[in-house]
């Protein structure tokens, strides 16, 4: 299939603003895709290039990016950025640019789907000393062969930013309507396999039946089963009568797959951070005594008071590149398991939370202040309830979970049977879209951070307000250095950001608001932390800040 095919229905897509019509656009295609790409066009339909949970990861920002248009297109990367500042985007700058260059190759030859995503996989293969040299021949070469069309596209997939608004949701129905199979089907197939090519192709050759037997393999990581926020502990309590109340553990949530001696580790991400966690891996070789998937939370631990240390010291385990093992002894880990997805040769996320813990505590064996069980507590009232969060308060601690314990697993869902009781106003995850360059004070920094909620249909960032308090002028520096290569376009003092940046923001209230395109804005936002842990993908969505605000309503 010619990449040209693609890019017309990337046109098609970025046209219509119907959901409806940009299904059938989808499903049409996936119909007429040759079952040898059938594992990577659901992925490139949503802009994605290899899965979360994939090592391989293009690492190539938009400087690289510019200096490939630029090398091609035979401008100044001035120009280029008057351009992307003019079409207010680097893949409508790219295929403008591309239009009027003097000169094509004589050997540009037309580019097939199967052969970008071969030069995007030599990308992110490409190491070295001189690896990023190698990144922008690469990407250059894929450029002098593509239409301006095809640039546009190609160019955003790199910077991740598609912008054609299709998310898992219109996937997901567009499969079901393509091969004729249920979207229940397609989700239950999805949520176990986290894979729309292995979805696509299990439906289009073996249907619902088919699509029904696919299971989860130890080595892919399910995404994980969400909580909402409680109003209180005596109103969760009503609904659930013998509640599960288990410790909020003040840490980053983990994945740990065993299978044989083969440890592999990801993060709520789904990234791989097995190499960053060498002590994590041990204790599940002493610990796990099966093939198992288990979930659990790391806690960078104290040495001496065994209290939780901050967040940041946590992500300085997961970022480490160098010295991990020096990083391990110097910030120690404990892991508090709580659930197991995957035990005794098959999926246990069916079985209720109370066989499902039981079989966890069959198949770890604690190692004592570094593998343990989550410390729960199982009750009807109120009084022990409360009793049990102070108790994980004064550890250190964030809260209190509370589990239906009747309930089954449902990976990527945000569920109504687990909630968690923290003592702060209500927090949303939102992904920093835009900033402000500051001014008197704040000059040189970007400062005030435009907030984005995720629309699940589309998977685009809809503005939800600005914050700028909450962070001190040691942070406001971090978060220039860190936002600044993320820099799309400037206009006056404001700058346009790759949604990459997660923060938890906590606010007083949600109110109605013309101001921004979510017709929502919070009251008295303010930072409490960035969210390395979590992904774009997994910022809070628009329909939580709806359902949040209603709720508030009453």
């Amino acid at each position: 299939m010619e990449y040209r095919k693609l890019a017309d229905v990337y046109e098609r897509l970025e046209a219509t603003p119907s959901k409806l019509e940009k299904t059938e656009i989808i499903a049409e295609l996936l119909g007429d895709t040759p079952d040898s790409l059938l594992d990577i066009v659901p992925s490139l339909l949503m802009g994605r290039i290899f899965p979360d949970w994939s090592q391989l990861e293009l690492g190539m920002g938009p400087g690289l990016l510019y200096d490939s248009i630029c090398f091609i297109a035979g401008v100044s990367k001035e120009a280029l950025k008057e351009t992307i500042k003019e079409e207010g985007d680097v893949g409508k700058a790219a295929e403008k640019l591309l239009k009027t260059k003097v000169q094509s190759s004589l050997f540009a030859k037309s580019l097939t789907v199967r052969g970008v995503y071969e030069n995007f996989e030599r990308i992110a293969k490409a190491s070295g000393p001189n690896s990023q040299d190698k990144k922008k021949r690469i990407l250059s070469d894929l450029l002098n062969n593509a239409s301006p069309g095809e640039a546009k596209y190609i160019t955003r997939t790199v910077l991740d930013e598609l912008r054609v608004g299709v998310a898992e949701g219109l996937v997901r129905d567009a499969i079901a309507r393509a091969f004729d199979v249920a979207p229940g089907t397609v989700e239950r197939a999805y949520m176990i396999t986290n894979d729309f090519g292995e979805v696509a192709k299990t439906a289009k050759t073996g249907g619902e039946a088919d699509l029904g037997g696919l299971t989860m393999k130890i080595g892919v990581p399910l995404k994980p089963m969400l909580a909402q926020i409680a109003p209180s502990i005596d109103e969760i309590l009503k609904d659930i009568k013998e509640a599960v109340c288990e410790i909020k553990y003040d840490g980053a949530r983990i994945q740990i797959h065993r299978k044989g001696d083969e440890i592999r580790i990801f993060s709520r991400r789904l990234e791989d951070v097995t190499l960053n966690l060498p002590d994590i891996v041990e204790h599940a070789k002493k610990g796990i005594k099966e093939d198992a998937i288990v979930e659990g939370e790391a806690v960078a631990i104290d040495p001496e008071t065994r209290k939780p240390r901050a967040f940041q010291y946590m992500l300085k385990r997961f970022r480490r590149k160098y010295e991990i093992e020096k990083m391990a002894k110097k910030i120690p880990f404990e892991t508090y398991l709580f659930d197991v997805l995957y035990a005794s040769g098959r999926s246990q996320i069916d079985e209720p939370f109370e066989k499902r813990r039981k079989i966890l505590e069959k198949i770890i064996e604690p190692v004592e202040k570094r593998f343990e069980l989550a410390e729960q507590l199982i009750t009807g009232t109120t009084e022990d309830a409360e009793k049990f969060y102070n108790k994980a308060l004064e550890m250190g601690h964030e809260g209190l979970m509370i589990k239906n314990q009747r309930a089954s697993y449902m990976p990527g869902a945000r569920v109504g049977h687990m909630y968690k009781i923290k003592p702060v106003m209500d927090t949303l995850d939102l992904v920093i879209v835009g900033a402000l360059w500051g001014t008197g004070k704040r000059v040189g920094w970007l400062s005030s951070y435009v907030l984005g909620a995720r629309d699940e249909e589309t998977g685009e960032f809809t503005s939800v307000g600005r914050v700028g308090t909450g962070v001190t002028e040691e942070q406001l520096q971090e978060f220039t250095d860190r936002l600044k290569p993320l820099i799309e376009y400037e206009s006056g003092g404001e700058v346009t950001l790759k949604p990459e940046v997660v923060v938890e923001v906590a606010f007083q209230e949600i109110q109605e608001s013309p101001q921004y395109k979510s017709g929502f804005a919070l009251r008295f936002p303010r930072v409490m932390k960035v969210r390395d842990d979590k992904s774009p993908n997994d910022a809070d969505s628009l329909e939580r800040l709806k359902s949040l605000y209603e709720a508030q309503r009453g």
